[in-house]
């Protein structure tokens, strides 16, 4: 039985090393998330049996849970770059005809030729439908609509677009040669009941699923969304002194487990060849 209690602290120590590798590799990811495995221990016994004279048999992973928490922050030149501060993702949707939405942390966002502004993967960046006070019409995925440039002033289309701002709100405004101003609307924004749910899909996007519940859309400043900052990006939230601690940790319990079956065995060895 020792064997098998050992393996699994073998195959739980490489689990372990397996996420703290994949944090420190994504380090210098725009957005990303650090990881942490969790375990939990084996054990078993009949219900006549006294507890007091059963061993455990070893660990088992619990799950692979992901650390939402605010990363550092880098200035950017770039007005369409964004970061947020608080707990909101950027709402993305990609092509058609599956048009499938996404969330994400990384605000690295470009203008495509055609005007549209994308994230990194090529996804749509969505914003909400506002008013004229720039208040938010519509907070449902149904009403958010892709991020585009308008290419003239809405008067005078041979008035090229000049400037774009966009606010601590998420309100996004065109400003244009002949000095008039357009409001695009804002930056459509998701928050979730259990962040920790969200399922990853690679490059610091994620997607809805049971554990996480149903998102909330809104824009910037409202509730947890947390405030948009143009001119930055969020790098990941991996501490690498920590994880290479973490790593050390890790090697040190596999040799400890890797010591154990050697042991295990030298005393199997040992029985079998008593005469």
């Amino acid at each position: 039985m020792s064997f098998y209690t050992s393996l699994s602290g073998l195959k739980g120590a490489q689990t372990d090393m397996s996420v703290i590798s994949n944090n420190i590799a994504n380090a210098g990811s725009i957005g990303f998330k650090r990881s942490k495995a969790q375990f939990g221990d084996i054990f078993a016994a009949s219900p006549t049996q006294s507890t007091k004279m059963v061993a455990g048999q070893g660990t088992r992973l619990n799950g692979i849970t992901q650390q939402f928490t605010q990363g550092s922050y880098e200035s950017s030149e770039k007005t369409l770059d964004m970061a947020i501060v608080g707990e909101g993702m950027f709402v993305v949707k990609g092509e058609p005809p599956r048009e499938q939405v996404t969330y994400t942390r990384n605000g690295a966002f470009t203008a495509t030729p055609d005007r549209n502004v994308i994230d990194s993967t090529g996804q749509k960046l969505q914003l909400l439908p506002v008013d004229a006070n720039g208040n938010v019409t519509n907070n449902t995925l149904a009403g958010a609509f892709d991020f585009v440039l308008p290419p003239g002033a809405p008067s005078d289309p041979t008035a090229q677009l000049v400037n774009v701002s966009i606010g601590l709100d998420g309100l996004v405004s065109a400003t244009f040669a002949n000095g008039e101003a357009q409001v695009l609307g804002k930056v459509a924004m998701a928050t979730f009941p259990a962040m920790e749910g969200l399922r990853p899909v690679g490059d610091a996007h994620w997607q809805s699923s049971g554990e996480s519940g149903p998102p909330t859309i809104d824009a910037a400043t409202n509730g947890p969304m947390g405030a948009i900052r143009s001119g930055a990006l969020e790098r990941s939230n991996v501490d690498i002194t920590e994880e290479l601690v973490m790593l050390i940790g890790a090697q040190r319990n596999f040799q400890a487990n890797a010591k154990a079956i050697e042991g295990a065995s030298q005393l199997s060895q040992t029985i079998i060849n008593m005469r």
